[in-house]
């Protein structure tokens, strides 16, 4: 295991725009945007210095009430994230999150080995339990076992590139003597764990090289870090190291407009920066950044303007 971060750097990326359409996540303009659309973005976060882009996961919605505010539009990750790797050429490629219990896992190893074998080793492979428990019905998904399922695939998933061939029997798969290949040149991934509570923090410290943050507040990090390293010591890793992630509000540098939809981190660079700056002070080093806009153009700005006027005074 090991993860990105080193000492005192930072990394700094966004879940992409236009992937999904479900409105707590997307602006207006997103409803009308293109593949190629996607492509300018990405293209756009690598220039400006960002660090990774990122692709949600769902893979049916259901309609019922509890996803009533969730759209149907959700692109595949591995598709989405091949498609876009073969249009870069340093910026990581993440899934945040794959909700690795709707698949076996020799498939993610498999899906997830040959896509960081062909996009140069740039792949962080962000993984979570799901919350949608329809989805979990439409795939014939034990909903209240996600957690240990979850589990059980990352293990799995990290030992599937151990050896020409593998064995696993565990509580939800079992398989002997398979070779799973292409897989990354190291024979591991970077594995950041999603959620939002203490459950995805033990889940981080015992068997993850980062957590990937659900809306957790500043003031919560020294509470996360700690659970994560005390689960760390419980299973012997007590001198790992960890990539803390942090969702900051929605921002805009500059002053925003004001039929611009709902920021709370707006300003100037300097002011951004030093508001990111707390987040690093309080234990965060990895920054899933938002920002809001009108059009495509405003958003490209907007990411040219973090790399060009915020990431240097950071």
């Amino acid at each position: 295991m090991a993860n990105l971060v080193l000492g005192d750097e930072s990394l700094y990326g966004i879940q992409l725009p236009i992937q999904t359409l479900t409105r707590t996540l997307a602006d207006p303009w997103e409803d009308d945007a293109t593949p190629d659309d996607l492509i300018r973005v990405a293209q756009a976060a690598e220039s400006a210095g960002l660090d990774f882009v990122g692709v949600c996961d769902h893979v049916a919605v259901p309609d019922d009430e509890y996803s009533a505010n969730m759209r149907t539009t959700w692109y595949d990750p591995v598709a989405t994230l091949a498609w876009l790797g073969a249009r870069t050429s340093s910026i990581r490629l993440l899934s945040v999150v794959w909700i690795a219990p709707y698949r076996h896992p020799l498939l993610t190893a498999s899906s997830f080995g040959t896509l960081a074998h062909l996009t140069g080793e740039r792949v962080i492979l962000g993984v979570g339990a799901g919350h949608v428990e329809g989805e979990f019905v439409a795939l014939d998904v034990n909903y209240h076992r996600r957690g240990s399922i979850l589990d059980e695939c990352i293990d799995a998933v990290r030992d599937a590139w151990s050896a020409p061939y593998v064995s696993h029997h565990g509580e939800s798969f079992a398989y002997s003597n398979v070779g799973v290949s292409p897989g990354p040149a190291s024979g591991e991934l970077p594995i950041w764990i999603g959620g939002s509570g203490p459950t995805a923090w033990r889940r981080t410290g015992r068997r993850g090289d980062g957590y990937i943050p659900m809306g957790a507040a500043r003031d919560q990090y020294p509470e996360i870090i700690e659970t994560i390293n005390r689960s760390a010591e419980e299973v012997g890793r007590a001198d790992a190291s960890f990539d803390i992630g942090i969702m900051p509000g929605w921002a805009y540098i500059g002053d925003p407009p004001d039929d611009l939809p709902p920021a709370w981190l707006t300003g100037s660079p300097e002011h951004i920066a030093e508001e990111l700056r707390a987040d690093r002070a309080a234990g965060a080093n990895v920054f899933h950044l938002k920002f809001r806009s009108r059009t495509i153009e405003e958003y490209l700005d907007q990411l040219a303007a973090f790399g060009e006027q915020v990431r240097p005074l950071l």
